[in-house]
């Protein structure tokens, strides 16, 4: 027994296994995978709180000239509408990082800007009558021309979106580093082109969600959001709503519900949820819908970029010239133009030339406001270096893997600070990509090529290199301001990270951080840190990482964003961590008469390490703390509770040239994939990807995986999937995930991932780099890559759909002789989504009978489908409130139809618009009546262009609610005119008609 005791005591003695690094099962699965998890739409809400819908535009483009609510608010039910006016007088102009007077309130003031912009929101008890309700807001606009085209945009003869600016130019900077003119002066070789990456977003699974209230008796509001930070975003809102920040409580639930960057920009709503909140004296609570989300919380900022390069004969290149067009839409919303400006240190990617010229174009367009997507700013950025690497490649008739080598840094320059000021603080990048290389087994997808190739298939081999930065440096946003600016605001710098380390009378530990999480598995990471060194088990420690800015430690750098957990949040808790061991092991010290810095914790406990038994349970230590004061060390203070608040040293102020550390730690990537194409049907088949990571420390290998794995699919369905289209007038047409498509669990290829020998990070605490990015930089570009190799293209435009490709390698096809389907929805020349289409049908009364019909107001009502009411307003010409439903969106129209060139009872022809909460139309049309076996056949033909949410759930929807619309319009007109009495006693003609309408037989 004596025996067994002692090896047990000296097993605790010894330094535990380390947890991190290893593969802890997450500790926030079990109430995730049970159904108990609790998302923002979970948590109840005060009795009494109100439901928000708010209407959006459907033009990408118009002055409003009047709003009329009257009506809206004599609903029952209906507490507040706000407006664009009402945001304006309660709200200051939320800032923005440039200096542009763009003035911006949430709603629409004088104008809209882009096709779904909030204009009113409505506030009712219940979200069914807030929704029905915004039928009732009656809008004038005045159509203006839109402009989509970043390049066309900054043309003088361009409509311009914000007058007080006077261009769509809002902003404009130039950096140079090293001697770029002297480089291209003295080139060997030179190479040029222009490239287009595309607007993309990641869609979450629960949209923006906020619950805001005013609070009357401070004058303060109360917000709980699944905003994810940064919460520098916290002194926008407060400067807006006119409160100081302590007046201004945000609160976050325990699951965000994804968000990927997209949900940083949802704090302009938040702000208009609390002017509603005030307006309508009661709490107000906003869901965000799937359609709401997709038109106008945010994308990606496209961006056009013209590349030059100057280069050996050898492939080396030596400088690079970028002049990037970044499309942000209607609106900058803070941290906006950020992307830009974070990645600009990185423009020379992991390679070794010395001498760049960059342009940013900051430009606004008649689309959706931009965001902070995942990625944020860098597969725009690898898009263009890694696209001239192949070109580059393809000119000197090289290997593209031959020429990454040649540019690649070698192992011996680190630290090394990069030419727009980036210090990449470790790294073997050609050891990384060698070992990739061979584990990836390169050789054997060669091989695979070469057989696809002697076969007749395309098939081609890509390859992307990409540093990955974490842990932003908040003052690389201040580069957006000229030098003497800089000056004037004093120095920007640093990211402020908060975490606090608790141990209870009972020896019980608890965490909390400043970091929101979005899956990530925040809480298994931290425990896993805070155990190796008190010498428990993860499971032991709870980590509680919900933020409330009225009570817990947060700064402007807080939040969930730029890979920043591993590296800042790891190392602040790491660092509140060694503090409470250092004072337990200080309070054990005094018992065990063994120097603090001597002691061992393991198996929860502290022990002499030279004398197993001679150990004191950490529990005891803590109590000794909270029940006896007084017994503590001299000068110790009592309790058991550490907040670190750190900043890297390294992230350091901008100079004058504008080169700034903008990361404080940079991780390697290298990712190469085989790429095969149907030859027929244009698919593209990723064969395999192998992706290689140096992230430094690796502190939970499966969290790891699932987060390579995650930017990976963002990546892939960039690079593959997703598309922003819109019309061109502005209309969006990818407003539900029929349309906007996004790479799921079926479509994703195996992801065969190589940890590279890792170089830890010198500046970070624990080692350890961010690694929640990286694949959205390298992904898309890889793949484009493989299809510049497999079909021999220069240039390749994402996504690389099927469709894309046969444009590209197939002749156009003739038109057939006779179309197949007559009311196929197309996307219009002028804008819009266009139907056209014609048809027949048999209705059982002479012409005569259908014309009075036709013309008889009282009838006409009755025939057309879903008319609450129709008047003349003048020969031939009425106005109608009719509710139309496409697929789920439904709602209230009001139209104007005029009849004119009129043949009695031969022929008549049309026009007519609608107009309603949930877009817009208008139209021509005819319609001829003939005598046809003792009836009349209506022969009609069509042609009408809609836009706003009807256009924007789809085509595929749109076809058939064509369709649908005129069967139940002639099965009305049959009815009125006699034929209603029922397919058993029907004529001939009336019994064809149905079959005809699919009605019956």
């Amino acid at each position: 027994m004596s025996d067994s005791r002692t090896a047990t005591a000296a097993e605790a003695a010894e330094p535990q296994t380390p947890y991190v690094g290893r593969s802890v099962l997450r500790s926030e699965n079990r109430a995730l995978l049970t159904g108990r998890g609790q998302f923002c739409d979970d948590i109840p809400v005060k009795r009494g709180t109100l439901h928000a819908a708010v209407l959006r535009s459907p033009h990408a483009h118009a002055e409003i000239e009047s709003i009329d609510v009257a009506k809206c608010l004599a609903r029952p039910g209906v507490l507040a509408v706000v407006t664009g006016e009402d945001m304006k007088r309660h709200i200051g102009s939320m800032k923005i990082p440039v200096d542009a007077p763009l003035e911006y309130y949430g709603l629409a003031v004088d104008k809209v800007c882009f096709a779904g912009e909030a204009v009113a929101v409505v506030c009712a008890t219940d979200r069914y009558l807030a929704e029905d309700a915004l039928d009732d807001i009656e809008v004038v606009y005045r159509p203006l021309d839109p402009v989509l085209d970043p390049l066309k945009a900054v043309e003088s003869d361009a409509p311009v979106l914000h007058p007080a600016v006077g261009s769509n130019l809002v902003s404009q900077h130039h950096f140079q580093h090293g001697d770029p003119n002297a480089a291209f002066d003295s080139a060997e070789r030179r190479i040029g082109f222009d490239i287009v990456y595309p607007r993309n977003s990641i869609p979450p699974i629960e949209g923006f969600v906020c619950v805001a209230e005013h609070l009357p008796e401070t004058g303060g509001y109360d917000v709980l959001s699944n905003f994810p930070g940064p919460f520098g975003m916290h002194s926008v809102m407060a400067w807006s709503l006119k409160v100081p920040g302590n007046k201004l409580r945000l609160r976050s639930p325990p699951n965000a519900g994804g968000n990927f960057g997209v949900k940083l920009t949802m704090f302009p709503s938040m702000v208009v949820m609390c002017v509603a909140s005030k307006l309508a004296g009661k709490p107000v609570k906003w869901v965000e819908d799937r359609f709401e989300h997709l038109i106008a919380a945010n994308s990606a900022p496209n961006r056009v970029t013209r590349v030059e390069a100057a280069y050996t004969k050898d492939g080396e290149v030596t400088a690079l010239r970028l002049e990037h067009w970044d499309d942000h839409g209607a609106h900058l919303r803070a941290p906006m133009p950020g992307p830009i400006f974070r990645m600009h240190g990185t423009t020379s990617n992991a390679y070794k030339f010395k001498h760049l010229d960059v342009t940013m174009n900051i430009v606004v367009t008649n689309k959706c406001p931009s965001g902070a997507v995942r990625g944020f700013g860098g597969p725009q950025l690898y898009y263009a270096t890694e696209r001239l690497m192949q070109r580059i490649a393809v000119e000197l008739d090289l290997d593209p893997l031959e020429v990454l080598l040649r540019n690649i840094l070698p192992a011996d320059v680190f630290p090394y600070r990069a030419p727009a000021g980036a210090v990449y603080d470790s790294g073997n990048y050609a050891r990384c990509i060698e070992e990739a290389v061979e584990q990836g087994r390169l050789a054997d997808l060669k091989r695979r090529r070469d057989e696809a190739r002697a076969a007749g298939k395309y098939y081609g081999i890509g390859y992307a290199i990409g540093i990955e930065p974490s842990q932003s440096n908040m003052g690389y946003i201040a580069i957006a301001k000229s030098a003497e600016q800089r000056r004037k605001s004093g120095p920007k710098d640093g990211a402020i990270i908060y975490a606090t380390v608790a141990v209870d009378a009972s020896g019980a530990v608890n965490v909390v951080c400043d970091s929101v999480p979005q899956g990530q598995g925040h809480a298994t990471t931290l425990a896993q840190v805070v155990a190796d060194q008190l010498g428990l088990a993860p499971e032991a420690i709870t980590v509680n990482t919900e933020l409330d800015t009225e009570k817990d430690a947060w700064s402007i750098a807080s939040g969930n964003y730029s890979s920043r957990f591993a590296a800042g949040v790891g190392s602040a808790t790491y660092l509140a961590a060694t503090r409470v061991r250092e004072k337990l092991a200080r309070i054990a010290s005094t018992t065990l008469n063994r120097p603090a810095d001597e002691l061992v914790f393991a198996d929860g406990k502290i022990c002499d390490p030279d004398n197993p038994e001679n150990a004191v349970p950490l529990r005891r230590a803590a109590a000794l703390a909270h029940w006896s004061p007084g017994s503590l060390p001299e000068g110790m203070e009592p309790g058991v509770r550490e907040r670190a608040s750190w900043s890297a040293q390294e992230l350091m102020t901008s100079n004058d040239a504008g080169e700034i550390n903008c990361e404080l730690a940079y991780g390697f990537i290298f990712d190469y994939c085989g790429v095969e194409i149907d030859p027929v049907t244009f698919d593209v088949k990723v064969d395999r990807y192998v992706t290689a990571h140096d992230c430094g420390t690796i502190l939970n290998p499966a969290l790891l995986e699932g987060q390579i794995g995650g930017s990976f699919a963002a990546g892939f369905g960039a690079a593959l999937y997703e598309e922003f289209v819109y019309g061109d007038d502005g209309a969006f047409f990818s407003g539900s995930l029929a349309d906007y498509l996004i790479a799921t669990a079926a479509e994703m290829p195996q992801l065969d991932v190589v940890h590279c020998t890792p170089t830890p990070s010198p500046v970070t605490l624990l080692g350890a780099k961010g690694v929640g990015e990286g694949n959205t930089y390298t992904t898309p570009v890889c793949i484009a890559n493989a299809v510049a190799e497999a079909l021999s293209l220069e240039d390749v435009v994402l996504p690389v759909t099927p469709s894309r490709l046969g444009a590209l390698l197939l002749e156009s096809e003739r038109e057939p002789s006779s179309p197949t389907a007559k009311t196929a929805p197309q996307p219009a020349k002028g804008g819009g989504r266009n139907l056209v289409g014609d048809g027949s049908v048999d209705v059982p009364a002479p012409p005569e009978e259908v014309w009075r019909t036709l013309l008889d107001p009282d009838s006409l009502a009755a025939v057309v489908p879903g008319c609450r009411s129709l008047e003349a307003v003048g020969d031939n010409a009425y106005k109608a409130s009719v509710d139309i439903g496409v697929g789920p969106v439904r709602g209230t129209f009001r139209a104007e139809v005029r009849l004119y060139d009129l043949e009695e009872p031969v022929k008549a022809s049309l026009e007519g618009s609608l107009a309603g909460a949930l877009g817009s139309g208008g139209g021509t049309g005819e319609v001829r009546l003939e005598p046809h076996e003792g009836g009349t056949r209506v022969t009609y033909s069509y042609s009408a262009q809609v836009s706003g949410k009807v256009a924007a759930v789809g085509g595929r929807m749109l076809d058939g609610a064509a369709r649908s619309l005129i069967q139940q319009f002639f099965k009305g007109l049959v009815s009125q005119t006699g034929g209603g009495q029922g397919a058993a006693g029907a004529p001939g003609a009336w019994r064809r008609l149905l079959a005809k309408l699919g009605l019956g037989t």
